[in-house]
């Protein structure tokens, strides 16, 4: 990085007030967090600040325009330091969504470096609680103020964290998906593929009615056929069926995650037989009534494996694996897991470990 990122502790920790045994996620956030600006044509001033609420004009273009991007990863407590998972291929998404979005892009070291500090500032905040994690919050969004649909020249760059425990409070055990044909998320030539909150703001109003019907997710279909699966609201969809592990392809409408990768990898090496292709909510229907389905899961960084017991469609509805975590899914898990928490070998390099001072690990 050729701009040395400056350091300014905060005075009065909030740790104490954390209760780690309750943590939820997202719910609460560590004492520090990254940001630089953009303006000038360039990407400046790269500091590390206590979290803090940040004002905006009313006239803020991202308040107005949606002009933002952010990504999110975790770092797990190891005994020899921090394991952050894969933050070389959430940095490219990032990259990515921000060419999607007119923003402009930086050189990936601000990413990892300012990952690295943070974490190490803010150490004692990692949960040591196996299954729990320091998620990491990358966020870029436009700071110009005026009214007008154009690009912003100005824009701010956080990085803020929070320690949780599992996305869904059902941990491992199975959801309940509601497979839609009325609403849609996104469509080919959109922004799906970009890490943007516009799509999770479309997904919101049929999330509300899946959950007022006791489901727990939106299962999302194509926006033209209204037939073929793309992905869930907050994970990327597998399923297996008849020993074929299938998941929808990357077509510009789906998310490409991080953990979908990792679950891809693994599979191949572990010989299994792995597609990426169309598959419809017919002929997943029709697996699920004459026995070929044998599991479904999601995939994604906060819940890392998340069985799912329940699908629903239109009037159809049919339990799988007896609602149950498959054998699959709970393979991968452990797999994915145990790399994270520094427990097993990391033969792919997936793991970016960061080095804790040693009087800090004492």
């Amino acid at each position: 990085m050729n701009q040395r990122i400056t350091v300014s502790k905060t005075t009065a920790s909030r740790l104490d007030t954390v209760d780690f045994n309750r943590l939820g996620f997202g719910l609460q956030f560590s004492d520090h967090m990254f940001q630089m600006v953009y303006e000038d044509g360039r990407w400046h001033s790269p500091e590390i600040i206590p979290y803090q609420p940040i004002p905006h004009e009313p006239a803020n273009t991202t308040l107005h325009y949606g002009q933002t991007v952010f990504e999110g990863l975790k770092a797990f407590y190891a005994k020899s330091g921090v394991n952050v998972f894969r933050p070389d291929k959430h940095a490219t998404r990032l990259l990515n969504s921000c060419e999607r979005m007119c923003i402009p892009v930086f050189e990936k070291e601000y990413f990892t470096e300012a990952i690295d500090l943070l974490v190490q500032i803010d150490y004692d905040w990692i949960p040591r609680q196996r299954g729990h994690a320091l998620y990491i919050r990358p966020l870029i969004y436009s700071i110009g103020n005026f009214l007008g649909v154009k690009e912003s020249d100005t824009y701010r760059f956080l990085i803020m964290t929070s320690p949780v425990a599992s996305y869904y409070e059902e941990g491992l055990s199975p959801v309940k998906i509601l497979a839609t044909d009325k609403y849609v998320r996104a469509v080919k030539g959109g922004t799906g593929s970009a890490k943007t909150a516009g799509n999770y703001a479309a997904s919101l109003y049929a999330a509300r009615e899946a959950k007022k019907m006791g489901y727990t997710q939106v299962l999302w279909l194509d926006a033209i056929h209204h037939e073929y699966i793309e992905e869930v609201g907050t994970m990327n969809i597998f399923f297996l069926i008849n020993d074929e592990l299938v998941t929808p392809p990357l077509s510009g409408t789906i998310l490409p995650g991080v953990t979908r990768d990792s679950v891809l990898t693994l599979g191949r090496e572990w010989g299994m037989n792995v597609s990426e292709r169309e598959i419809s909510i017919k002929e997943v229907f029709a697996a699920a009534k004459d026995g070929t389905l044998q599991e479904m899961f999601g995939t994604g960084t906060a819940a890392v494996i998340s069985p799912v017991g329940k699908l629903r469609y239109r009037d159809d509805e049919v339990i799988i694996n007896n609602f149950e975590i498959g054998p699959v899914a709970q393979k991968f898990y452990d797999e994915i897991t145990a790399i994270q928490y520094g427990e097993k070998e990391d033969a792919h390099g997936w793991i970016h470990h960061v080095e804790i001072a040693s009087e800090v690990l004492a």
